[in-house]
C-alpha cells in the first residue's frame, strides 16, 4: 500500500521512487485529541503541520481573554512561520478543537526535503505566496466590516465551521462576545423568512 503522505504529495507534484521515499521518510502522520495544544506561547515552534482530518485554532491571550484568529481545516498548512523560521518564541496557541490526524514536518527535515526534491521548495514557495495573499484579502475584510458582515462572509465563505467551531470560538474569531453572536444570528434567521 502507498503511503498516506506520498499519495498526499503526489496530488501536487511528480514524485520519483526515491523522492517518494524521502517524503515516506520525513514526514510522519500524527493523531491528536480533541484540546491537544501543538504549539504554546513562548515555544519556540520546530514544527509544521499539514491538516489531514480535523481543525486546529489559532489564538492567542490578551488580558487574559482567548482571541481566536484563525482556523485550520482539511488540505491547509499550519505553521508559526516567525516562530518557525527565526527559532523565536511564538505569541500564539495552537489547539485541536477536533481530534486530528496532521502531517507533521520537522524544520531540519523540511530543509533536507528541500535539498533532496528541489521542486518541493518551489511547491511551498507558491503556496506560501497564494496563502499570503488570501490573508491579505481576509484581514482587510475584517478590518472593513461589521460584525455581522463578517458573520455573513462566514457563512458564505467557509459555512462547514458554524458546524465544527463552539460558538463561544466562532465569537472570538468574529471579534464579539458569544451573546452578540446569538443577536447577529437572530437577526439574520428572522431576516430570511
Amino acid at each position: 500500500m502507498e503511503n498516506e503522505i506520498v499519495k498526499l504529495i503526489s496530488r501536487f507534484l511528480e514524485l520519483t521512487s526515491e523522492e517518494a521515499s524521502a517524503f515516506a521518510e520525513y514526514i510522519p502522520i500524527r493523531a491528536f485529541k480533541k484540546g491537544e495544544l501543538l504549539l504554546r506561547e513562548g515555544q519556540v515552534s520546530r514544527d509544521s503541520y499539514f491538516v489531514i482530518e480535523g481543525c486546529i485554532r489559532k489564538y492567542y491571550i490578551i488580558d487574559g481573554e482567548e482571541r481566536t484568529t484563525e482556523f485550520y481545516v482539511e488540505d491547509e498548512s499550519v505553521a508559526s512561520l516567525q516562530s518557525y523560521q527565526n527559532k523565536t518564541p511564538a505569541n500564539h496557541y495552537f489547539e485541536c478543537v477536533e481530534d486530528c490526524r496532521l502531517a507533521i514536518l520537522n524544520y531540519e527535515k523540511e530543509q533536507e526535503l528541500f535539498k533532496r526534491v528541489p521542486k518541493y521548495e518551489a511547491l511551498c514557495r507558491m503556496s506560501m505566496e497564494s496563502d499570503f495573499g488570501e490573508q491579505q484579502e481576509v484581514l482587510a475584510k475584517f478590518i472593513t466590516s461589521s460584525p455581522e458582515k463578517r458573520y455573513k462572509n462566514l457563512l458564505e465563505t467557509r459555512p462547514d465551521l458554524l458546524q465544527r467551531i463552539p460558538q463561544y470560538h466562532l465569537a472570538s474569531y468574529l471579534g464579539v462576545k458569544p451573546e452578540s453572536l446569538s443577536r447577529i444570528r437572530k437577526r439574520i434567521a428572522e431576516n430570511r423568512f
